[in-house]
């Protein structure tokens, strides 16, 4: 019997070209795009006029359509699905009390584990749309290995995405399929082209809101003193959300040397400077564990650790605190290590897990 697989289209090329790949393979192919925004009515007006050119917009029917229209030129069934509350609680609430912590949170990281591979297979599911798979665009690969699914590296090492999904759990990834992991972007782009399919050179989709973050968290200012490791006083801030560790510009502070975000305190309510040196750390702890590669972290071992999605991995070692924590030693100081983010560990290409980055030495 001829499988059926429903694949997350998000109108780019390549969730386009995921869906062509699947159906030349011979499979039933079913296209599903997220609807996000909702009715938008308790939204802020800023909202509304500065969320373009991103997942999270006012203008998405114009989207859907969009994406409605390469699901008719793949010639292939489409479902938009809304997943609108799921969005708000899972990605907005958690992005905005996470920045009023004084924290950084990765929304891409959230959404993808919460909201593509699993509000939106769910939706589908209570619409009654049957399917034995769910795929998308991204560009990893899942393998399975001794009765276990391993998630691994695209082979592309500038277009690789498995730092986004490194908190999928076993169940998932035996129901995902990747198939743009053993490709390249310009080997999608030319098969886009070759089937004449219209995104074939629209430009990479972008962060998941393009308008200042502070419109997200509607919130009053709230002043502050921004002080350096010692507790001197050199300026003030209208709230610390809108700052991130190794920030440089903006601060308004003179100095003679450049001054970096250390870090934000806040109980103190207080954003915390120095200069370039004081930005490197070589310790931080995790919590929010999800463990892919093996069933538990052993005590003390090596591994690779990617703390931003573009970044190299680099040479650690992991000590298990407890069964949601961890600590990681990088071999050498990185530089502006924030909390709220994303430690990803690695073995070679294959993503052992990750957690939440929740603080720094």
């Amino acid at each position: 019997m001829t499988k059926t697989v429903l694949v997350g289209l998000s109108g780019g090329v390549d969730s386009s070209v995921c869906a062509l790949l699947l159906k030349e393979k011979g499979y039933r192919v079913i296209g599903a795009t997220m609807a996000i925004w909702g009715d938008g009515k308790n939204y802020p007006a800023e909202i509304k006029k500065s969320a373009k050119d991103s997942c999270f917009k006012p203008d998405e029917k114009e989207s859907i359509e969009k994406v409605k229209k390469i699901a008719d030129e793949l010639n292939i069934e489409f479902h938009a699905l809304d997943c609108s509350k799921e969005y708000k609680n899972i990605v907005l609430d958690y992005f905005k009390d996470e920045y009023l912590k004084g924290r950084t949170p990765n929304p891409c990281v959230r959404c993808n584990s919460l909201i593509k591979f699993r509000a939106l297979p769910l939706a589908a599911q209570k619409a009654g749309i049957e399917f034995d798979y769910f795929a998308t665009g991204h560009y990893a690969r899942i393998e399975k290995e001794n009765n276990r699914f391993l998630l691994k590296k695209g082979i592309n090492p500038k277009k690789d995405q498995s730092y986004f999904l490194y908190n999928l759990s076993q169940e998932q990834l035996s129901k995902i399929w990747l198939p743009l992991g053993t490709y390249t972007k310009d080997e999608i782009r030319k098969i886009a082209s070759d089937y004449n399919l219209d995104v074939a050179t629209k430009p990479d989709s972008q962060d998941f809101y393009s308008g200042d973050y502070c419109e997200l968290l509607n919130i009053k200012e709230k002043e502050g003193n921004i002080v350096d490791t010692k507790g001197n006083i050199l300026g003030h801030h209208k709230g610390i959300w809108n700052y991130t560790t190794g920030q440089r510009k903006g601060l308004r502070i003179s100095s003679s040397e450049p001054l970096y975000v250390l870090s934000l305190d806040k109980d103190k309510n207080e954003v915390i400077v120095g200069h370039k040196d004081e930005t490197f750390k070589k310790v931080l702890f995790a919590n929010n564990i999800n463990i892919i590669a093996i069933d538990k972290f052993k005590n003390n071992f090596k591994a690779q650790a990617k703390f931003r999605s573009t970044q190299d991995a680099k040479n650690v070692t992991v000590e298990k605190i407890n069964e949601n924590e961890i600590k990681v030693t990088f071999d050498e100081y990185q530089k502006s290590i924030a909390t709220g983010q994303s430690v990803v560990l690695y073995d070679d290409d294959i993503v052992i897990g990750g957690g939440i980055i929740d603080r720094v030495e």
